[in-house]
């Protein structure tokens, strides 16, 4: 039986992730997990728990504390990686197990060496496999928009009579266009005799910048599950955005027919905490959430506004999240206030975790005039989302000048775990490249920074301004951040974020083989 609404399965934290720098670790996926819940996403896919220990560990916190949402582990068509997802899902409240399997010709041919029946045995015995875990199983033919499509037909009424109860079918590599792609969901659901006992799903990347219209015109072709990120992060172009997907069912059901269950007031809250902890920002133009998304400038649209919002305005900014009256609090406001405001915002804090927040929150009300509600987000996401316990050097102190024709220096003083303070002074091309040379002293590493980014978090000249690095050491690269009103020293937290991370042996690398994307 299909479902009467669309079905949105949301890859942010297995698909947005593998998009190059936008790694993250475990306390920063379950705060965005926590976010996705409170935005009542159907289905989770919180990560690919063979990759790695690190991976296996994240999957398996989301899955434990989550509910309300069903949680999905990805797994190739090997039973080692069923039976990862299986532990790792193990006290899931609606576990799902996600398994793919190439079957283009070109990825039969020249990255599996298989033919078309033993892709079918392979993909029907992981499934069957599976269902010894789990009942909820989906089954991703990979590349499926460039497969022959009698033999895509073929894969769907055998995986679907092996017990997939999901079936979806990937863009992998953004190649369809609209048409075409929703005449393959149309010509799946006319020839695959057993198609009504799976619910039809769509996965699209953006290549082409077509991933959201390919998802839509699949719902209008039969699709009822669409699979999509926040801000439409992921491997190379992105996904197809999960908001504008949302937004473009619920403002056009006139048109589609169907709208999802998700709470749209927790749109700009999780694409601004995805921004933060991946360093990716948002582009200001970028439909639904970019800052110009609901900004009206000229004159004549500005008249039409004004008499009528409708005239030019489609949609109420209110429906995803925003709201003009933003300073609430200062630095008078009490702990119980602050606390009320942050559960307003969803978010629900350990004691400790508050403490650490209301110590920061009223350092940051003494240096600022006005706090808005970013502010309060930002000491939140801080706070929360880093792991102490895991660093090896913590800044305590930097001294810089800077003065026109002479050589910027600068003298950093680093606290490392041991307790033991080190200090270095160096030169450098400007003060943030001195602060950086002198942090390279210290700590002996050798690294090339490939990215520096401001950007502030808030209104006015005392704005907090989020620094985000991207820093190379040894073939491995690694996003460091901070914030704060001063953004030199935020830019030495940054980079100090990125030292730890770097300093930080992960215990095993990526799984083995080269079939490690999915769909």
């Amino acid at each position: 039986m299909q479902p009467e609404r669309i079905i949105i399965f949301d890859t942010t934290l297995r698909d947005g992730e593998q998009c190059p720098g936008a790694s993250m670790n475990n306390k920063e996926k379950l705060e965005i997990a926590r976010q996705l819940s409170l935005l009542k996403v159907d289905v989770i896919e919180a990560g690919f728990p063979v990759a790695s220990p690190g991976d296996f560990e994240s999957v398996k916190q989301i899955a434990s504390e989550i509910r309300g949402s069903s949680v999905a582990g990805l797994a190739r068509a090997l039973n080692k990686d069923v039976e990862a997802c299986a532990r790792a899902l193990e006290k899931a409240e609606s576990p799902r197990i996600h398994i793919f399997l190439s079957t283009s010709k070109l990825h039969r041919d020249h990255k599996l060496n298989m033919d078309k029946g033993q892709i079918i045995k392979m993909a029907t015995d992981a499934i069957e496999f599976g269902r010894k875990y789990c009942d909820d199983i989906e089954f991703s033919p990979e590349d499926a928009s460039r497969t022959e499509p009698d033999f895509l037909a073929e894969v769907v009424e055998a995986v679907i009579a092996a017990g997939a109860k999901t079936v979806n079918i990937p863009d992998t590599v953004g190649y369809s266009v609209p048409e075409q792609f929703g005449a393959l969901i149309h010509s799946l659901k006319e020839n695959v005799p057993n198609i009504d006992d799976a619910v039809i799903s769509v996965h699209c990347h953006n290549d082409l910048g077509m991933a959201v219209a390919n998802s839509l015109a699949a719902v209008k072709a039969g699709a009822r599950q669409v699979e999509c990120t926040i801000n439409g992060i992921g491997e190379r172009a992105g996904n197809a955005a999960m908001e504008e997907i949302v937004m473009a069912l619920k403002t056009r059901k006139d048109f589609f027919g169907y709208d999802t269950r998700i709470d749209t007031s927790h749109i700009i809250a999780c694409s601004r905490l995805v921004s933060s902890l991946t360093g990716f920002f948002v582009q200001r133009n970028k439909a639904i959430v970019g800052k110009n998304a609901f900004a009206h400038e000229s004159g004549v649209h500005q008249d039409g506004y004004l008499k009528k919002k409708d005239t030019y305005e489609i949609m109420d900014p209110r429906d995803i999240g925003l709201d003009s009256a933003e300073l609430v609090l200062g630095k008078h406001s009490g702990r119980n206030a602050l606390n009320k405001k942050i559960e307003s915002m969803g978010y629900k804090l350990t004691v400790e975790e508050m403490d650490r927040v209301f110590s920061e929150f009223k350092v940051l009300a003494d240096e600022k005039k006005d706090v808005y509600d970013e502010d309060i987000l930002a000491v939140i996401q801080k706070q929360v989302t880093t792991d102490d316990s895991l660093n090896t050097y913590v800044l305590e102190k930097i001294q810089c000048g800077f003065e026109t024709g002479v050589m910027p220096e600068a003298t950093v003083q680093l606290k490392s775990r041991d307790g033991q303070t080190h200090t270095a002074t160096a030169q450098g091309d400007g003060p943030i490249d001195a602060i950086y040379n002198a942090m390279d002293k210290i700590t002996g590493l050798t690294c090339k920074l490939l990215d520096y980014q401001v950007m502030s978090k808030t209104k006015g000249k005392d704005a907090q301004g989020e620094v985000s690095v991207r820093v190379l050491s040894e073939n491995r690269e690694v996003l460091g951040k901070g914030t704060g009103v001063n953004t030199v020293e935020a830019s030495g937290v940054a980079y100090v974020n990125a030292i730890n991370k770097l300093l930080l042996k992960s215990k095993s690398g990526p799984v083995d083989g080269n079939e490690i994307q999915g769909p």
